[in-house]
């Protein structure tokens, strides 16, 4: 379904040129899970941003079912980490969650089977009156999950969604993102910096190097669904591939450059 062929995303930043992400290639099946992780400051948000047309890449190209993805393309959608940032506080759930549908949906009988339906699925049946500020930290993400849910994407794409919540609603939602993935059979990409989560929700883990970014290795996540938060991360298995991933992020030798983004591209230290 995602194709990304040699990406490199380049800025200019006063007289020089920092590199981000070099020479970055993966493709993302239909119906997959797939999970991006990496160092702090790896480049994880940018080829993210890259990948649902929020910024062009420097070189290279990246397709969604064929056809190069230049802007935000229709069949896709976004859930980003400050969810308070992306919900609207002077609207209601329903109308944030239905705010992507007007443009898309005429019917507003259709709007609203959407917008329920979405709501249910994140288990916030009930709460379509409130508004954001009424709700916790957890409720708000699931709104902001529920509003990319009605778009009814083709692809979903998920920037580190649970890292501003605490661990017992970030093992939650976990849970109700595995959930979605199997009902909905929407294709996910998801970054994050925890390898734990990583392991946990994936079919495949895409481990990055340090900055500039390149693609150390994409490691199978054999483990059986459905998963559990107690069974999966009990499995021996789970802890070998945590191993496997950590270590390769970690790797000194595998690092192009922590502070690549301090000196321009090809420059001197």
């Amino acid at each position: 379904m995602l194709t990304l062929s040699h990406v490199t995303k380049q800025y200019t930043v006063g007289n020089s040129t920092v590199e981000a992400i070099r020479d970055i290639g993966f493709t993302v099946a239909d119906g997959e899970f797939i999970c991006i992780v990496g160092p702090s400051g790896a480049g994880k948000t940018t080829l993210l941003r890259c990948m649902c047309g929020l910024l062009r890449c420097t070189s290279g190209s990246i397709r969604l079912n064929g056809t190069e993805v230049c802007g935000p393309p229709r069949q896709l959608a976004c859930v980003f980490q400050e969810y308070s940032r992306s919900l609207m506080p002077w609207l209601t759930v329903e109308h944030n969650v239905g705010l992507p549908l007007k443009n898309k949906v005429p019917s507003r009988a259709e709007r609203g089977r959407r917008v329920r339906s979405a709501l249910a699925q994140v288990g916030l049946d009930g709460f379509g009156k409130r508004y954001p500020w009424q709700l916790s930290g957890g409720m708000q993400q699931r709104v902001a999950i529920a509003r990319a849910l009605a778009y009814e994407p083709e692809i979903l794409l998920l920037d580190e969604p649970f890292a501003s919540v605490d661990a017992q609603t970030r093992a939650d939602l976990e849970d109700l993102v595995l959930r979605v993935h199997v009902t909905s059979g929407i294709t996910m990409v998801l970054v994050t910096h925890d390898i734990d989560e990583a392991v946990y929700l994936a079919d495949r883990v895409v481990a990055l190097s340090a900055r500039p970014s390149t693609v150390l290795e994409t490691i199978d996540v054999p483990l059986p669904r459905p998963r559990d938060q107690i069974a999966t991360k009990a499995d021996p298995r789970f802890a070998e591939l945590r191993t496997q991933v950590l270590g390769l992020i970690r790797r000194p030798d595998t690092a192009p450059g922590a502070d690549a983004d301090l000196h321009p591209v090809g420059g001197a230290k």
